[in-house]
């Protein structure tokens, strides 16, 4: 059976989740779905980042233990996870002592290897971001992402040469050209190779929250080599059995822009210093902007994803992030775009179109399912609208593989208003011509509900209970979404609206 590992980044706990973190768990849940839909075995990770000097500090502030803060904030990120949805198959906390283990063998043959040395560093840190810049990469001189000055750090730490690996790295990227998603991306991360690399710094000697460092327990594991080993490490003990010869390499690391380097250029390198394979696939999301900014915890103008949930429901908030926003560039969201999508396109295209159709077939067909003399029309663009759909997905267009399954619904919208079903009914000689138009709309619903699913699991199984079809996982394959699959004679359900009215 073929296999699909898919993984968000690790969230760091320094602070509660917002509408970002639950962006990119969703995109992740919407391919684990669609791959599962295709009969493939899938792996979905996610889980939280949880050593480091944001975390202890935010610990420090409310007078408890990074244990403790930790402790607290990562129910937080379950909870969102739940919420949204996600059928992860696994949830990693770095501060996972088989984690932690995991990570110390993996430095260790790194050093015995003679990939890790000792040396004095003197360099601007960033500790909202746990990284080094150069005064070049400063935006008016504080962190391009945070927007706060750098402190200047200097110590001995043990350093990964990272130098010794550009050439192969280039070489990875030039073997591999959809390595990184979208393109503009992969030409960021080349680009950061080809500028030249330097040996970092993966210790800490300041800091006492994090892994120790197994033949020098005075320094700690830096944290993004903390982070990124957990692709591989939550794959050894997930489930008890060690996974890694069955899901590696990973098919699609999600992430937001923001940490391209660290994915692209990092790990990669010591992938290759341990002899791993390296992922199939980056894919780079942009950012969700509030007001033109960044959303951002230090910023302040972060949008709760709980709140926006409990006002338009957790399917309609899947539903607006990916259809807003083209996956894989910036976006600006608000709550007046929710709003509109809400109304426009799920409440008056879709949900209409199901209520109009289940009314008409109880109205004109004893609530039965009648058989299509005639769906030949639409066995065609059925087919390509499918193939279409698949293609942007295997190729992580979201945002076009929605608007693919969309036009299908507007199109079964004027469909309805063309074929006029009204009329046909008061003419007894144009009742099989009446029973094809039912037949035709009830058939593109269900397709719409297969295609839909990964994007708005519960609306889709509810379309489906309508039309009197289980939501079992055969009627959910990716396969069954070829016109004429419908079985007629079923009986349909009327049921609650898919999107009510909103309240004030």
């Amino acid at each position: 059976m073929k296999t699909f590992y898919v993984t968000t980044p690790i969230y760091y706990v320094n602070d509660v989740p917002h509408i970002g973190h639950a962006y990119t768990t969703i995109a992740a849940d919407v391919l684990a779905r669609f791959h599962r839909q295709m009969g493939e075995k899938v792996f979905f990770l996610t889980g939280t980042d949880e050593h480091g000097n944001p975390a202890a500090r935010a610990a420090q502030k409310r007078g408890i233990t990074p244990q403790e803060h930790v402790d607290e904030m990562v129910e937080k990120f379950k909870a969102l996870a739940v919420r949204v949805n996600a059928t992860n198959d696994f949830f990693i906390r770095t501060t996972d002592p088989r984690h932690v283990q995991a990570v110390q063998r993996f430095i260790q043959r790194l050093y015995d290897q003679g990939d890790i040395y000792l040396k004095s560093y003197r360099g601007l840190y960033c500790s909202a971001c746990e990284a080094f810049y150069a005064e070049k990469d400063l935006v008016d001189g504080k962190c391009p992402d945070h927007g706060t000055e750098p402190e200047l750090m200097e110590e001995e730490n043990y350093f990964f040469r990272l130098s010794n690996y550009q050439e192969r790295l280039l070489a990875f990227f030039d073997a591999h050209p959809g390595f990184v998603q979208p393109e503009s991306r992969l030409n960021e991360a080349r680009s950061f190779i080809q500028q030249g690399l330097e040996d970092i710094s993966i210790s800490r000697a300041t800091l006492e929250w994090g892994i120790p460092i197994p033949w020098d327990e005075s320094q700690v594991v830096y944290v993004w080599v903390d982070a990124l080993l957990n692709y591989i490490t939550a794959l050894e003990f997930a489930t008890g059995e060690d996974l890694v010869p069955k899901f590696w390499p990973a098919d699609y690391h999600l992430m937001a822009k923001d940490i391209l380097k660290f994915h692209a250029v990092i790990w990669p390198a010591l992938l290759m210093a341990s002899g791993y394979e390296l992922p199939r696939h980056l894919f780079i999301h942009g950012y969700l902007l509030m007001g033109g900014q960044k959303m951002s915890k230090t910023r302040g103008n972060v949008l709760d994803p709980f709140e926006v949930m409990d006002a338009y429901g957790v399917d309609a908030f899947r539903f607006y992030c990916f259809r807003e926003v083209a996956f894989g560039q910036d976006g600006t969201i608000s709550m007046e775009g929710f709003e509109n999508r809400y109304k426009a396109e799920l409440a008056n295209e879709l949900g209409n179109l199901l209520s109009r159709t289940i009314a008409m077939i109880r109205k004109y067909n004893d609530s039965v399912l009648p058989p299509a003399d005639d769906h030949a029309a639409f066995d065609t663009t059925g087919a390509q609208l499918v193939l279409e759909f698949r293609k942007a997905m295997e190729r992580v267009d979201l945002t076009g593989a929605l608007e693919k399954v969309w036009r299908l619904v507007r199109s079964l919208n004027k469909y309805v208003e063309d074929s006029a079903p009204w009329k046909l009914a008061k003419d007894v000689s144009r009742k099989p011509e009446l029973d094809s138009v039912l037949y035709n709309l009830a058939e593109g619903l269900r397709i719409c509900a297969i295609l839909l699913h990964p994007f708005m699991p519960e609306t889709t199984v509810e379309i489906l209970r309508q039309l009197g079809l289980p939501a079992h996982v055969e009627n959910l394959a990716v396969e069954q979404a070829a016109w004429g699959r419908g079985e007629p004679g079923v009986m349909v359900v009327p049921g609650r609206p898919l999107f009510p009215k909103l309240q004030e």
